[in-house]
């Protein structure tokens, strides 16, 4: 875990020796459960510190600014991760902040059985495990607007990612997507229906992953107004007819 602790040190973000057990533990589950299931490309495990917790983590200084807070964070803040997959960035964001109240969205029922298995083995508390499709959950009374952060990570281009994500977040509240090579494309094409689901685009920098040579953005979108009860369209809309 060198690498996760070098690059967290160039995060400053502090990570005790319990919460650097539990990214080792969650690394070792990844490997294994890999091998039965498609969870990730990426099995070495200097790649997987790299480009997957780190690449996680490096967004947490910019919620703690925007939120007002200092690191550590401590205020139990409710956050969903909308199409988790094998658990990012919502797991390595919890492991680094503990007091977050995390609820983990995905359609997939493999990924939601290995993501009770991390939540068990790695002692997680506050974490809430729902299998389902965000077109439908962000219509549900107990899922809508309900959310003081909501993020996503390599689930869908941006203008459609949107309209998934937005609908979960409180008024006041910010959506925080981790994006690749293409930000500044799929950004410039997703501005109509950031406002038009009720968000501001409040922070769209560049981030370094420590040790990682490739091109990063994090982008925060703060909930302005709620957003209208024709969003998010039925399943399917968001992507074939993005806003």
């Amino acid at each position: 875990m060198q690498t996760l602790i070098s690059g967290a040190n160039s995060l400053r973000i502090p990570l005790s020796s319990e919460q650097i057990e539990q990214f080792r533990v969650y690394a070792a589950l990844l490997a294994e459960w890999n091998q039965r299931m498609n969870l990730t490309a990426i099995t070495d495990s200097v790649e997987v510190q790299k480009k997957h917790f780190l690449d996680c983590l490096v967004g947490l200084p910019l919620v703690a600014e925007e939120v007002g807070a200092s690191m550590p964070l401590k205020r139990a803040l409710a956050c969903v991760d909308i199409g988790t997959g094998a658990g990012f960035p919502g797991v390595p964001l919890k492991i680094a902040w503990p007091a977050l109240k995390l609820t983990l969205v995905d359609g997939t029922a493999k990924k939601i059985r290995f993501l009770e298995e991390v939540v068990r083995a790695l002692g997680l508390e506050n974490v809430n495990l729902v299998q389902g499709r965000a077109e439908e959950l962000g219509r549900n009374r107990r899922f809508r607007g309900q959310f003081d952060l909501a993020a996503a990570r390599a689930v869908a281009r941006l203008n459609t990612l949107t309209e998934y994500v937005l609908p979960f977040v409180r008024q006041g509240g910010l959506a925080v997507i981790y994006k690749g090579p293409n930000a500044a494309e799929e950004f410039m094409e997703a501005r109509n229906a950031i406002e038009l689901l009720g968000g501001e685009a409040v922070r769209f920098a560049p981030v370094v992953v420590p040790a990682l040579d490739e091109e990063r953005r994090v982008l925060l979108i703060k909930k302005l107004r709620k957003t209208h009860r024709l969003y998010p369209r039925q399943q399917g809309l968001p992507r074939k007819a993005p806003l």
